[in-house]
């Protein structure tokens, strides 16, 4: 072969780096460090950010803030509807139409809030999210104030906040491509889950002492969360506007297609939407079942039921700021598939905890293992995915918690059936089945890819 054509080879090689280069969105600036290697160069790799390094980065505090504001009154206002919907009805069941309505809605609207966060600047898709959060929340808060409140109106309420979720979260998650160094995804995915694990714990307390103390606490509780939304939106004005995607000329079904049509050719993508799915659509309904685990498990009543929450979500925070002060993954695939294990092992557990005290203990582990498995699903994915198509990725994900609110249903009237515990004991093996399978299956694909 000539020279001339061995050089045109070469530039046809290099010709796919060169593209996704080319599509990379500018990333903050980050410190190097030199590493030798052999023959003497030393070239500069970026060092991953520690978590007050990440905060202190303009864009991402500024993410981060807004989801704060956006998750404590989120939070807050789930305890108030609850409370609301068994006022009006007197029924068990109404809180259950409400979490169906939810989980419907945002199953329906989360692929479409997905290729909104690809097609359109995300600072708009963000404040749109957080603007029908502040209209479902005010929505209630003036009616119940004047007095005008119907069970239908928490049912709407629930669609709007479903949809406004849905284009919260792929759109907050694709961002964080923009505002944070490549290498620092993990750490940076870490401390939004701790964001909200912190408001799981702050918002239901923060609602349940004003609904108790002060009479007009319920509209308190709605008007304060439709304030909270408003200042969630007021800082997203300081965020850059957020790269849409290159326009493809395709409809928004198109689009989603296309989406589907990416993660399906992308095996290691496809495997670890499938598992993420898999494992909170099984897993995570163990905190609809909280109520029953302290009142018939343990006798614990409802001061035991915050006590048990708490504990699950403490867990989680203590995961999350472990896992935030580490420099680097370079083993996320095994903590993925380790947390998922340990995750499936502790719901097991938790069904055959003998005492309100080793469930305790248990919970930790739970809201641990569940909060590592996020983090390293969720910076994989980013890591993997191309620019253009993270929100459509992260849409798929998100799939998970609208099925997780419906698979609930089906798992309590199993629960009614064979019992709380057996079923959360098949909630834990379902659990570990779905990690084995990826697991099983990475093997596989690892060994394709070196023959």
């Amino acid at each position: 072969m000539s020279g001339d054509a061995i050089r045109h080879v070469d530039e046809r090689r290099d010709e796919p780096a060169a593209t996704a280069a080319a599509f990379q969105p500018p990333s903050p600036e980050v410190p190097v460090v030199a590493v030798p290697v052999p023959g003497g160069a030393v070239p500069p790799e970026p060092l991953p950010l520690g978590a007050m390094a990440i905060l202190r980065l303009g864009g991402f505090l500024v993410l981060y803030l807004n989801a704060a504001a956006v998750f404590l009154g989120v939070m807050a206002q789930a305890i108030a509807r609850g409370w609301l919907a068994f006022e009006l009805t007197g029924s068990n069941a109404a809180l259950g139409g409400i979490l169906l309505a939810f989980g419907v809605a945002l199953l329906l609207a989360t692929p479409w809030g997905g290729v909104a966060a690809d097609r359109l600047p995300k600072r708009l898709v963000l404040q749109l999210s957080v603007l029908l959060l502040a209209v479902s929340s005010a929505g209630i808060g003036v009616a119940v104030v004047f007095d005008v409140i119907a069970y239908w109106m928490l049912l709407v309420a629930s669609v709007l906040q479903a949809v406004g979720f849905a284009l919260f979260g792929p759109a907050r998650m694709a961002f964080l491509a923009e505002l944070v160094p490549r290498g620092s995804l993990p750490q940076a995915v870490s401390l939004l889950l701790v964001n909200a694990e912190v408001n799981r714990v702050v918002g239901p307390a923060l609602a349940g002492v004003v609904i108790g103390a002060v009479t007009w606490g319920i509209e308190a509780i709605f008007l304060f969360s439709a304030v909270l939304a408003v200042i969630g939106v007021l800082l997203t004005a300081a965020l850059p506007a957020g790269l849409p995607g290159e326009p493809s000329g395709r409809s928004p079904l198109g689009e989603l297609a296309d989406g589907v049509r990416y993660v399906h050719r992308h095996r290691e993508l496809n495997a670890l939407v499938w598992c993420g799915i898999g494992v909170t659509m099984l897993g995570m309904p163990y905190l609809a079942f909280m109520p029953t685990i302290a009142s018939d498990l343990f006798g614990l009543g409802s001061a035991g039921y915050g006590v048990l929450s708490a504990t699950s979500a403490v867990g989680g925070v203590a995961a999350g700021v472990f896992l935030g002060r580490r420099g680097s993954w370079v083993r996320r695939r095994r903590v993925f598939v380790g947390a998922g294990a340990v995750f499936g092992l502790a719901v097991c557990a938790l069904a055959i905890a003998p005492t309100a005290y080793v469930a305790v203990v248990v919970l930790l582990a739970v809201g641990a293992a569940m909060l590592a498995f996020q983090t390293s699903n969720q910076s994989q994915l980013l890591d993997l995915a191309d620019p253009d198509f993270h929100g459509r990725v992260q849409g798929l994900v998100m799939l998970s918690f609208g099925a997780f609110g419906i698979a609930a249903l089906p798992l309590g009237l199993l629960a009614d059936e064979i019992g709380l515990r057996w079923t959360l004991c098949g909630m834990g093996v379902g659990v570990i089945a779905v990690v084995a399978v990826y697991a099983l299956a990475g093997r596989r694909r690892a060994a394709t890819a070196l023959r």
